[in-house]
């Protein structure tokens, strides 16, 4: 993979929800090849990724047969932000932006180091780094939704629907694209949840 940095016009995320809303939204059909862009990158960020992190390729291409932009999103599990160092990641090219905090549900109060995370972000090709503490809401959520989306077809048929109408919608709005998306896997985590207790599911390997 190339180390090449972004060009001059990339610019920063600016939200939450969508990293970079530059690019508008455009959902392709499932590619075959998104779990191999994904191994091939693991091994790439283990130059930069602290020694003892566990890294998991999550998202819309992380489930087989669901739609999703062509953007490779990975989340890296670290037992404290400190250990991350962005220069690192600077130096590969990618751009980064400290201090997000990622969506509350609502209902939910929820301390604000449940929600923080590191976001570093690559242009060509596109890949989104989300950087969490293990056992925080937010890096639970990312990998008990994906699995949940993995076992359930039909949620996964029917959340892929959902995403093809928003995006016919908001073709060049990538955060309201994303404002409203993110309620759908907050009524998702409901179901999800039952599914944890019921089977016993825990935090996979790396995958």
């Amino acid at each position: 993979m190339s180390t090449q940095k972004p060009s001059e016009s990339g610019q920063a995320p600016r939200t939450e929800s969508d990293p970079d809303p530059m690019h508008g939204v455009l959902l392709h059909p499932y590619q075959d090849d998104w779990p191999q862009r994904f191994i091939e990158t693991r091994k790439w960020l283990r130059r930069v990724a602290p020694p003892e992190a566990t890294i998991h390729h999550i998202g819309s291409t992380a489930v087989p047969g669901l739609a999703g932009k062509d953007v490779i999103d990975i989340q890296i599990s670290v037992d404290t932000l400190d250990q991350v160092e962005p220069d690192d990641w600077l130096e590969l090219g990618f751009q980064y932006r400290a201090g997000l905090s990622d969506h509350m549900p609502p209902g939910r109060q929820l301390p604000e180091e449940e929600l923080v995370k590191y976001l570093f972000c690559y242009q060509n090709p596109r890949i989104n780094v989300h950087i969490r503490e293990r056992g925080r809401f937010n890096q639970r959520f990312a990998l008990l939704n994906r699995d949940y989306l993995r076992s359930h077809q039909d949620v996964a048929a029917a959340y892929g629907a959902f995403k093809a109408e928003l995006a016919d919608h908001f073709p060049d709005d990538a955060t309201s694209y994303s404002r409203i998306k993110d309620p759908v896997f907050d009524i998702m985590m409901g179901a999800a949840n039952h599914w944890a207790k019921e089977t016993g599911w825990q935090e996979p390997p790396e995958d």
